[in-house]
């Protein structure tokens, strides 16, 4: 959603780049093109108004004038106003000491409530709570059976009982919104649910009814919490809309729905700023996964361009087997081969961990590569799974004995030409080498870790050592160098002391060192 905002501000940034010296010309160009940037991305005036003016009056302070490299300090105070617009720190559900805590939603039709009710119930389950879902939008059709499908789906249960509208909005509810959410809180208090996520109605405007209706709600349940969710793809209308929402029911949160959208995202940056409440979560595709907890300073991050590994680490632990880690960690410890069943289960934690454009955009720098990135395919991975599973299990295990009829086997049963099996395999006999040579403690190219095994890397790259240095030109120089060529001559013939480097010389049985098992063959015994 970012991705034009984002490239117009690393633009500005690069024109800053190898100036030891910013001047007032230079600040006032660079603010110039972040106000240009920030109302391209449907930016609110006055919150752009506002947040080029505290850029520029730090920019010109005493911060950036004793910097020592001025233009990233431009980026810093950029960063850091960035992250105050946004919310200034992650904010979290308020949950109620006693009962259960009652989280109400609220919103224009259309902006995605109704699924980020199931959305937010899953994460809060994942979380170790127990939620329920509470149908109270009577009103638009069949939007109590589309909640009863997206709890079944959530493995979250659904208080519902009216049907509501099922033909059309004129039709009169089959029952009292109001009444049902009172009713669905004391179910959930009965029922022993520690969160209940009341659903409301919404229009496609602001008007009086949904005002006084929400209202209604509110006062019948007093909720803990109150989140307003807007899509973040409705440009400048969205503060707005945040402002008559928090005028008629006081909202206490936002949640930003459909941030994976391609519009130009200024809602994002302008509704919190214009309103003073925090954005607490944020909806990122369609799938009951794609939900977030909001950080600010991680959003900022992504939109200068600086990637959001925090994120990618968090979701990289959620869904990791750490069983299947383990396991791989003692094979890598023990030198065995990496055979394709590894890979293919390695594979397998990966597509866990969800989409891997979404991934691959969250490291630092990824901007740069986003053409690249859009143009890659996911069912690339299919392909490649469809490949090795077409395998016997005895062809992973040892990848050598894959000869040409077996290829052509194999790219039958995959459906892919025999090529794509070629390209497979050579590319998991670069890996297979790689990994090997991890193990033994260095990278491909590069001598081993003193004190490892692999040391003897070192010799293998001995070809990769600096030249010797010529000879100097300086007569005593030259004299100089002479002598000590002819004593290391004479010192390369004298026997080395065996034994180890702290002084013992001599035999030793390994035996007495009380050694891990297996160790013996890193010591040549």
């Amino acid at each position: 959603m970012f991705n034009s905002l984002s490239d117009r501000l690393t633009a500005t940034f690069k024109n800053l780049r190898g100036k030891g010296r910013l001047t007032e010309a230079d600040v006032d160009a660079t603010v110039r093109e972040i106000r240009r940037a920030l109302l391209d991305a449907d930016v609110a005036v006055p919150v752009v108004r506002e947040f080029t003016g505290r850029v520029r009056e730090r920019a010109l302070g005493a911060e950036v004038s004793g910097a020592l490299n001025p233009s990233q300090q431009i980026v810093k105070i950029v960063n850091e106003e960035l992250v105050e617009i946004l919310g200034g720190e992650t904010r979290r559900i308020r949950l109620a000491k006693n009962g259960p805590t009652i989280i109400m939603l609220a919103g224009l039709q259309g902006a995605g409530k109704t699924t980020l009710a199931g959305k937010l119930s899953k994460w809060l389950k994942s979380q170790g709570h127990s939620p329920m879902l509470v149908a109270c939008d009577l009103q638009r059709p069949n939007a109590v059976t589309q909640l009863q499908v997206v709890g079944q789906r959530a493995k979250v249960p659904v208080f519902a009982p009216h049907p509501g509208a099922t033909s059309s909005e004129l039709d009169q509810p089959a029952g009292d919104p109001v009444a049902v959410a009172r009713a669905g809180v004391e179910e959930a208090r009965q029922k022993l649910h520690d969160v209940v996520i009341v659903d409301t109605a919404g229009r496609t405007g602001v008007d009086a009814d949904m005002m006084e209706q929400a209202r209604q709600i509110r006062r019948a349940i007093v909720p803990n919490e109150v989140l307003f969710v807007i899509d973040a793809m409705i440009g400048q209308d969205a503060v707005n809309t945040a402002l008559a929402f928090d005028e008629g029911v006081n909202f206490t949160g936002i949640v930003l729905s459909k941030l994976d959208g391609d519009a130009r995202g200024g809602a994002a940056l302008s509704v919190a700023s214009v309103t003073g409440k925090p954005v607490m979560f944020a909806s990122t595709g369609e799938g009951l996964d794609d939900f977030e907890l909001f950080h600010p300073d991680r959003m900022a991050s992504r939109i200068l361009d600086m990637g959001d590994v925090l994120t990618l680490i968090e979701q990289a632990e959620k869904s990791w087997d750490k069983d299947e880690a383990a396991r791989m960690a003692k094979k890598f410890a023990d030198q065995e081969d990496f055979t394709l069943e590894d890979f293919l289960a390695q594979m397998q934690q990966i597509r866990n961990m969800g989409s891997m454009k979404k991934m691959l955009m969250m490291m630092p720098g990824a901007q740069n590569m986003r053409q690249q990135l859009e143009q890659f395919d996911e069912r690339e991975i299919d392909r490649v799974e469809a490949i090795v599973r077409s395998m016997t299990p005895h062809e992973r295990l040892a990848p050598k004995i894959i000869n040409g009829s077996r290829r052509a086997r194999i790219a039958r049963g995959s459906g892919v030409h025999v090529s794509e099996v070629n390209g497979l395999l050579e590319r998991f006999a670069q890996a297979q080498k790689m990994m090997k040579k991890m193990a033994q403690g260095g990278m491909p190219g590069m001598p081993g870790m003193p004190g490892l095994p692999g040391a003897g890397g070192a010799r293998k790259n001995a070809k990769n050592a600096p030249k010797k240095k010529a000879k100097s030109g300086n007569p005593a120089k030259a004299a100089q160098e002479r002598r000590e060529a002819e004593a290391r001559r004479a010192n390369a013939g004298k026997a080395l002391p065996t034994g180890a480097a702290f002084g013992q010389q001599g035999d030793f049985d390994p035996s007495q060192l009380n050694l891990p098992k297996g160790f013996d063959k890193f010591l040549g015994k």
